[in-house]
Parts: structure tokens; sequence; C-alpha cells
């Protein structure tokens, strides 16, 4: 099987290893992701991965306020041990992680949080607007796929563009982070409310 673009994202997402590692690993595995996160741990590539079952259970919460008290933001943010917790490089993170909520108004941290209906009325409509435009019914699958994808890259945290570096990804910022501080960092739960807005906050837990 043919490794794509989007597979070699994915295990770099999981694993904080390079692009040209991620492709390696998933060519050496015959794209088989769980044996290619194997191999990236083996050759010591794997940063974030060797850190996830680690228990977090120190950190910081983070309140910011944007917008002249306009945005407000309430991140909880874990790592392993108190002298990190306490550290300016991992509360610089956590504030990095309230400015991105505040701009860019996630729904959910990871993708797994979204429920199945959710996920499925999006299906519906971009289904419904496919149709509604003429589209071939063969290629109505497709659309929905890409729409379904620009839904998640739009409202789960984790996948959105960093609002300081578009070629990076939250998750990208965690892992980075995840390599230079050695511990595991969970983004544990966020509120974000607005003025005359209902508040949006997100789910809880998201291990890296």
């Amino acid at each position: 099987m043919a490794v794509t673009t989007e597979d070699i994202k994915k295990l770099r997402e999981a694993t904080g290893a390079g692009i040209l590692d991620c492709r390696t690993a998933l060519t050496e595995t015959g794209n088989d992701f769980d044996k290619a996160i194997d191999f990236l741990r083996e050759k010591g590539l794997a940063a974030a991965a060797k850190r996830a079952d680690r228990e977090a259970s120190e950190g910081y919460v983070e309140v910011y306020s944007h917008g002249d008290g306009r945005v407000g933001v309430m991140v909880e943010v874990n790592c392993e041990t108190d002298f990190v917790g306490r550290s300016e490089e991992f509360r610089k993170l956590v504030h990095e992680i309230a400015l991105q909520i505040a701009a860019a108004s996630p729904l959910y941290i990871s993708e797994e949080d979204i429920p199945a209906h959710v996920i499925k009325h999006e299906e519906e409509i971009a289904a419904a607007r496919a149709k509604e435009e003429g589209k071939p019914e063969k290629i109505v699958p497709k659309i929905v796929e890409g729409m379904i994808k620009k839904f998640k890259d739009e409202s789960v945290l984790l996948r959105q563009a960093y609002i300081r570096d578009d070629a990076l990804t939250i998750q990208d910022l965690m892992n980075e982070n995840v390599a230079s501080m050695g511990e595991n960092i969970i983004i544990r739960r966020f509120a974000r409310f607005a003025l005359g807005e209902a508040s949006d906050t997100g789910s809880e837990e998201q291990e890296n």
C-alpha cells in the first residue's frame, strides 16, 4: 500500500518524529501504523509517543482575557512534575494554547472528542450541499470526506493551524514541547467565553 501524505501527517502527530523518518517507518513496515510507531520507538525517534503512557497530574491553569474583556479563556494543561509545571517554558506553552483558543474558537481538544452524531450531521449537510450543486453522485463521498476533514481541522484544537506559524498544528507544537521538556503533556480541558455568545467548552483530557 502506498504511503500517503495523510499517513505521514498522522504518524508525525502521534510521535513527533520528522517527516522523512515517518515516511521511512511507514515504508519499512508496509504502512502499518502501529508497527511504524514501534519502528520509530526502536530508533529513538518517537519522542512524544515514548512518553504518552506516563501520568501527568501536575501543571498549570491559565486564565486569559482578550479584547478588553470581551473574550475569556480558561485552560488546564498537565505535565508530570511540579518542577516542569512551574517552569517558564511550560507556562509559555500554556499561554500560547490559551491564545489559540481565544483566537480560533475550537470546540474539541481531539477528534476523538467529537460525538458521533455531530459527524453524522456534518456528513449529511456536506452530501446535501454537493447534490444541490449538481455534483456527480460518484464523487459525493469524496466531497463529504473533504468537508469532514475541513470541519475537524477547524474545530479540533490539536488539528488547528498554530496562530503564530500556520506550518505547524497545535499537535506539532505539543510534540515539540514534549520532546524539549522530556515529559508527557496533556491538554486536560478548556472553556471559552465570549460576550453575547454561548460558551464553547472543550472535552477533557488529550494525551500526547
